[in-house]
């Protein structure tokens, strides 16, 4: 079984990565690899920062002394927005910080509710990308879901933009969801499932 590190610092990102790769890969999170610091995230594209990210790590476990890079088969690191129709993408690459820089979840709810209030097409979709450094070469997989955005928060699990997200032949938000219910359907459980049949 492999044995990867996840370039996050949300420990909801790496509960849900860890129950999707449960039994075909040991994921490591930074804290138990001894990696400390920011983690630079300023691409324009989801793409750009999950390579950026994954770049980051693996930079740090082959230029340290103290650590075996032999310890880890690679590092992988993902990048998701919320891309919205009639705000033509947005939030999309700043979903994160849609709100200000130090802004909470239930900041960047509030903004997305405040600027479709009123708006008909509530139309949108969730995409993850993932980068996977081995070796020094890297692999992209993509997850995407459909849904909509609802009128109010549902639900008390999940993170970020769950509790207004509802995906399509679905009734209830992503925070209503069992998580091994999201993580069969959702953007990020679809991405890992590529990564998982990759490695």
């Amino acid at each position: 079984m492999k044995r990867l590190i996840f370039a996050t610092n949300n420990l909801h990102k790496l509960e849900e990565v860890r129950a999707a790769l449960a039994g075909r890969a040991e994921v490591v999170s930074l804290a138990e690899a001894g990696l400390e610091g920011e983690i630079p995230e300023t691409a324009d594209t989801l793409e750009g920062n999950a390579r950026q990210k994954a770049g980051w790590v693996w930079d740090k476990i082959c230029e340290s002394e103290t650590r075996n890079r032999e310890a880890y088969d690679g590092v992988f690191a993902d990048d998701t927005g919320l891309e919205v129709e009639a705000l033509g993408g947005a939030p999309g690459v700043y979903s994160a910080r849609y709100a200000g820089e130090h802004c909470s979840f239930d900041d960047n709810i509030d903004k997305l509710l405040v600027s479709l209030d009123g708006v008909e097409n509530r139309r949108a979709r969730f995409r993850t990308v993932i980068c996977l450094m081995e070796d020094g070469e890297e692999r992209l997989f993509e997850g995407a879901v459909e849904g909509r955005i609802l009128t109010e928060r549902y639900g008390q699990g999940g993170f970020g933009y769950d509790p207004v997200f509802m995906p399509d032949r679905f009734a209830v938000s992503f925070a209503e969801m069992p998580l091994e219910v999201k993580n069969r359907i959702s953007h990020r459980g679809r991405a890992v499932e590529k990564l998982a049949e990759a490695i």
